[in-house]
């Protein structure tokens, strides 16, 4: 009727009154409620380097690094120039029976790059579909080896792998799972890992025994003959930037080799310098992992893409004189998609001639650093992180009322990013924390800047929550 008319009318001029109406109205978000027509996101306009820029025009510093997938920042033309190049020469082959260029370079320089013997590429749309390609291809493994019954997972509380139906129901956090279904028979997990909540007087290294036999008990109560694969972030990001106790990867591994399991390193957040490192697993971690999964900052954003990498070992245990028997069945329209793959080649390539990865490490210390300084605050329970991740936990001291407690623990997270976003910070509230993973170019004087604000918004949250 009129209000479509009224839409058609100003499609091409629209005014940042039509935009927030239309995305009111029409346009469904990620992780937000239904029904409601007065959401009133702030709409980004424009964004160059580390900021993003709403239609007034007013500057933020994007702490959340767009999600976790911002590494070379805004604006670069590089990146813009080599989609647009690409998209003329070739925007589309088919993944079926074609390769293009950039596909089979991207793979080659992955697998060059990755740890161990994990040189086998597939190419995602993103890093739900990497990790639920992993998960099939532990199902496609076992099943070709002759055992159909190895086909458990076990994951972990907190740990967040994605939005496919296969990777929902891996991830542990327990609010995305409100009123929707997710296979409860086949998964299994283990508890949160966070030191933070460690019993008062335990050690950290009593923590990490604690965890990791947890995990092969776990693997002994499902059964070992029934367990494809364990799947961990290096880091929980979306947990809550949930670091576990040193030695606990390298441990798991060793457990899971023990007992024939497949240990999936879930690296769509820690690949690609947010630690410092092109995949974190072994470099920072310690572990050549049989499969490892990435996304995000593998185009810095600019364009969807994911990837998974399989080892040489378990590749060999599946070929067969007739190849038809190995069909992996899997795969996406947009697989290997050519557009994609030169913009990660193009900030592969941006990041290792402005040794980004470099100035990640040089930087590290004073961030976290920082970060640490912001435990001064009464209202602030743990400041955690590692590379350019942190959190901050809010926590009520022991003393107060019930009330005060409920309300640190529901809106902390809130509060916090609301008093930064005036101060012109994004940050991404979890509940009753806020986690933050800034392009990884960021200076030193523009971490200040971020922390600066962090610090004085949690002074006021402070006040008003103690």
């Amino acid at each position: 009727g009129q209000y479509w008319s009224q839409i058609v009318t100003k499609l091409n001029s629209p005014s940042p009154e039509d935009i927030r109406l239309w995305d009111n109205r029409n346009l469904m978000h990620p992780w937000h409620s239904l029904g409601t027509e007065d959401a009133d996101f702030m709409i980004a306009s424009d964004a160059e380097g580390i900021y993003v820029y709403d239609e007034s025009g007013r500057r933020y510093i994007d702490g959340p690094g767009g999600m976790w997938s911002s590494q070379i920042g805004y604006g670069r033309q590089e990146m813009a120039d080599a989609i647009a190049a690409q998209v003329l020469k070739l925007p589309f082959n088919t993944p079926w029976t074609s390769t293009s260029g950039p596909a089979a370079q991207l793979a080659a320089k992955i697998a060059a790059e990755s740890p161990g013997d994990l040189n086998n590429v597939f190419f995602t749309t993103g890093g739900s579909t990497a990790v639920d390609t992993a998960l099939r291809f532990s199902h496609f493994y076992n099943n070709l080896r002759g055992r159909p019954e190895k086909k458990h997972i076990i994951a972990r509380q907190k740990g967040y792998h994605g939005s496919t139906f296969m990777s929902a129901s891996v991830s542990g956090k327990e609010r995305d799972k409100s009123f929707l279904d997710t296979d409860t028979d086949s998964v299994h997990f283990v508890g949160n890992v966070n030191p933070y909540i460690r019993p008062d007087g335990m050690s950290v290294a009593a923590w990490c025994d604690e965890k990791t036999t947890e995990l092969e008990a776990k693997i002994l109560e499902v059964g070992a003959d029934r367990v494809a694969a364990f799947i961990a972030e290096p880091i929980l990001a979306s947990g809550g930037v949930i670091v576990p106790p040193e030695g606990y990867h390298k441990r798991c591994l060793e457990i899971c080799h023990q007992h024939d399991v497949l240990y999936i390193s879930d690296e769509v957040v820690t690949a690609f310098g947010r630690l410092g490192e092109f995949f974190a697993s072994e470099s920072v971690f310690g572990i050549v992992p049989d499969i490892i999964t990435s996304a995000k900052g593998i185009t810095s954003g600019y364009v969807p893409l994911g990837a998974v990498l399989i080892s040489d070992r378990l590749m060999a245990e599946l070929t067969a004189d007739d190849r038809s028997e190995v069909l992996f069945s899997n795969g996406f329209t947009y697989s290997a998609h050519p557009v994609s793959c030169a913009a990660a080649l193009k900030n592969i390539e941006i990041m290792e001639r402005e040794e980004i990865f470099a100035h990640v490490n040089a930087i590290t210390p004073h961030f976290q650093a920082r970060l640490q300084e912001l435990r001064r605050h009464e209202i602030v329970g743990d400041a955690r992180g590692m590379g350019l991740l942190g959190c901050v936990e809010g926590a009520a001291p022991s003393d107060s009322s019930e009330a005060k407690r409920l309300a640190v623990d529901k809106e902390f997270g809130y509060r916090l990013d609301a008093k930064c976003e005036e101060r012109g910070l994004l940050l991404r509230p979890l509940i009753n924390m806020c986690v933050f993973s800034p392009p990884l170019i960021i200076s030193r004087d523009e971490v200040d800047m971020m922390f600066d604000i962090i610090d004085q918004a949690l002074g006021e949250v402070n006040a008003e929550m103690c």
